[in-house]
């Protein structure tokens, strides 16, 4: 019990500490089963508060956590690998015995020695360096597997996920792998002698194994100094010593040895077992990514949100400050715990709910943020897609054996069940029936998944006619469920054979039980709309990704004017109800070649006949855009949606008229490919990650961002989704993309790095 850290002589009242902030206890039954659901009162209640158990100001909420992750000045990583249960004499002596020195690691060094050290060390963990372990993880995930595939019943925990990262691990660090069991015995000892509280007649015993864990680990780094020329993280680090004495030094090295081992093993080891207990307690789930693979990373960064392997970090408090209401004196110690801001309802809509098609799973905080996030986050993602790539591919009938009892290693921090049983009729294998699945490869993504880019399977109500050359497709999900929420202007991505292809919705959003899209067919077609008119049937099943919008309406204009091209109407019939119902002032001026060319007029007619005007190029009636536009009318928004040549006009047209009047969906990409000779070479400083890296002229941002191990989503890099939006704090943007409006642009608070460049030799950006 540690005192509390108000002074309580200037208070009127009693103790401010809350009865829940007092019965908090980061070692009980409830914060070990669920830290995040143990902490639902603090982040609706309490977001900030002190813990008089431990000592410690406890902060709960994903702004707040984020926060603290960001500054990593004010709130100093010092403290991380600090014990949070004091030891005894005794233990403490053991630990001498063993010449125990573990110093500052990547996860609690301070500046300024933290980030030169971090870019000497960071090349191994490149997505381009990571590729090259694949081969690896795929063949000792399958000789696993094999061991066990024809038993009926096995835990997944002590026959492949404890240990294949670890395995691996030793791999990355390029540690001999003989001395498995122990090693297994050492990690444990070293999360309890943290992060646990271990009893008093347990101290001396998880000493022992401590100090037996450093002694193994420097007699190994001194065998690699003989030959650093081999492969690994730990010969890389020997070789970089070379070159730079004074940043990578000899203490430092032991000590990243000893916890780059846990590091880059417990943890993964930790959110794969979470994950496969996630997946089949959540049976439909996993059903969809036996049937569908592709859902796998968004499944894995999901299960990483929801019950991460990572509960809690710890800093320290260098001055006075503030988070939230809160004052925090200099010198306080901070848990911040990422498992309960993974579930915070303010930033991850239903937090508590497992949805793995959430658009931003890839948020979450279980890595970390900013300069000393996880740097090893992306051989994790490719060892858990790989586990279940291969589970779900040869034992989809698996399942979790009824009525265990989870348990868990009492600790603050990390958390993954012991054991996890699983069992399955072996008979049923499919791989009895059908050898080739054997056969089967999932790409594995290194890095983190699109935000964009995650697939559903909807079926194929109907086709009918909409007009000549015309079809409406009506389409829902196969199960029954809802579809997904969208608003006037938003579209959707459907694969349609080897083809991908984006269409308008264009029926009622509040009729979720069923999306309608309008496909022409195009006498110019790359294979598109060639494949639904002529192929595309009643009853079959597509990928669909998104709802995605780009094309919103704004609520606050007084009036609008819509103008239609062709097919381009798609999207503007949906703001034209949206309009009407608000009440709005509105007109519609739909253009097409003949009235019977022209889809879903009787319903134009039948909705907005006041307000619609039609113009067929065959009647005589076409649109004039330059008269039609020659005075600017204030309060009014243009909503344009149609061939290249028909927007071009009215960017023309209306080039006089307030900024951002106009309003243009692209489906198609302008963006020419970069040419090296008319680019030049610029600087990036990523403010949160304490990184400068170099942007090449035959380079763009997102690819150098990408080499330097950033997290960033990304999808068409066309500039045309948005997918790829970074924030931007300082130096002037080259905008080349077809998101941003011109307001947006000259304000420079954001760019599409798969496009967009700098104007100067440098800008700042908030990753």
């Amino acid at each position: 019990m540690n005192g509390c850290p108000i002074d309580h002589a200037a208070l009127n009242s009693g103790c401010p500490v809350s009865g829940n902030a007092a019965d908090f206890d980061p070692f009980g039954g409830d914060y070990q089963v669920d830290p995040a659901a143990s902490l639902r009162w603090s982040r609706d209640e309490e977001p900030v508060f002190f813990s008089p158990e431990i000592g410690y100001w406890v902060v709960t909420r994903y702004s707040d956590v984020k926060a603290v992750f960001r500054d990593n000045i004010l709130y100093s990583p010092s403290i991380a690998l600090e014990k949070i249960t004091p030891v005894s004499e005794e233990a403490t002596a053991t630990l001498a015995k063993y010449d125990y020195a573990m110093s500052r690691t990547l996860v609690n060094e301070d500046e300024p020695a933290h980030m030169p050290r971090r870019r000497a060390l960071m090349d191994p963990f490149t997505p381009a360096e990571l590729v090259h372990h694949e081969p690896m993880v795929r063949r000792l995930v399958r000789e696993y597997v094999d061991r066990f595939v024809d038993s009926g019943k096995v835990d997944l925990v002590d026959e492949m996920l404890w240990e294949v990262p670890l395995t691996v691990a030793l791999h990355f660090l390029g540690v001999p792998e003989e001395d498995m069991d122990d090693l297994r015995k050492y990690s444990i000892a070293h999360t309890v002698n943290t992060w646990g509280r271990p009893a008093p007649e347990e101290q001396v015993a998880v000493a022992e194994a401590v100090g037996k864990f450093w002694q193994y680990a420097g007699t190994v780094l001194e065998k690699m100094r003989k030959d650093p020329s081999g492969h690994g993280w730990m010969p890389y680090g020997l070789r970089v010593q070379k070159e730079q004495p004074e940043v990578v030094t000899d203490s430092y090295l032991h000590s990243m040895m000893m916890a780059g081992i846990v590091a880059a093993h417990e943890t993964t080891a930790n959110a794969s077992a979470n994950a496969f207990r996630l997946l089949l307690e959540n049976r439909s789930v996993w059903q969809e990514i036996c049937e569908d693979p592709s859902l796998i990373p968004n499944a894995v960064e999901e299960c990483l949100r929801h019950s991460g392997s990572v509960a809690a970090w710890r800093r320290l408090a260098t001055a006075d400050t503030r988070i939230g209401d809160i004052d925090i004196p200099k010198g306080s110690k901070l848990l911040i715990v990422t498992s309960s801001a993974n579930r915070d309802d303010r930033h991850f809509e239903s937090g508590d709910e497992f949805d793995i098609r959430r658009e931003n799973s890839s948020d979450h905080l279980t890595f970390g943020y900013g300069s000393h996030q996880c740097m090893g986050k992306n051989l994790a993602r490719m060892e858990m897609q790989i586990f279940l790539e291969e589970i779900t591919t040869r034992l989809p009938h698996l399942e979790l054996v009824p009525d265990q009892e989870f348990t868990y290693l009492p600790n603050t921090s990390f958390r993954g069940p012991d054991h996890v049983w699983v069992q399955w009729n072996p008979d049923a294998n499919p791989e009895l029936r059908d050898s080739s699945i054997l056969l089967r490869r999932q790409p594995v993504k290194v890095g983190e998944p699109s935000k964009t880019n995650i697939s559903r399977t909807v079926r194929v109500d109907a086709i009918t006619p909409a007009a000549e050359g015309v079809v409406m497709v009506t389409l829902s999900d196969p199960s029954g469920k809802a579809l997904p929420k969208w608003t006037p202007g938003a579209h959707i991505d459907i694969d349609l054979g080897d083809l991908t292809r984006q269409y308008s919705l264009c029926g009622d959003p509040h009729d979720l039980s069923r999306y309608e899209v309008a496909v022409r067919e195009e006498p110019e077609s790359r294979g598109g709309s060639r494949y639904v008119h002529h192929t595309l049937a009643a009853g079959n099943t597509l990928k669909m990704r998104g709802p995605r919008n780009h094309f919103k309406l704004d609520p606050t204009a007084e009036r609008y004017v819509f103008v239609a091209g062709g097919i381009g109407i798609t999207p503007i019939v949906t703001m034209a109800d949206h309009a009407k119902a608000a009440g709005k002032e509105y007109e519609i001026h739909y253009c097409g070649r003949d009235v019977a060319t022209m889809a879903m007029l009787d319903r134009l007619n039948a909705d907005h006949s006041g307000h619609l005007v039609v113009h067929s190029s065959a009647s005589g009636n076409r649109l004039d855009i330059a008269t039609m536009f020659s005075t600017a009318t204030a309060h009014t928004q243009i909503y344009s949606c149609g061939p290249e040549r028909l927007l071009s006009a009215l960017e023309e047209a209306t080039a006089h008229w307030p900024e951002d009047s106009l309003h243009v969906e692209h489906f198609t990409s302008t963006l020419a490919t970069l040419d090296p000779s008319n680019e030049h070479t610029f600087e990036v400083e990523l403010r949160d990650s304490g990184l400068i890296i170099q942007v090449a002229a035959d380079q763009t941002v997102l690819d150098a961002l990408r080499a330097s191990n950033i997290d960033i989503p990304s999808d068409c890099e066309e500039g045309l989704c948005g997918s790829c939006e970074a924030p931007v704090l300082d130096g002037e943007v080259d905008h080349r993309d077809m998101v941003l409006t011109k307001t947006e642009r000259a304000q420079n608070k954001s760019m599409m790095t798969c496009c967009s460049r700098a104007c100067g030799q440098k800008i700042t950006l908030a990753l």
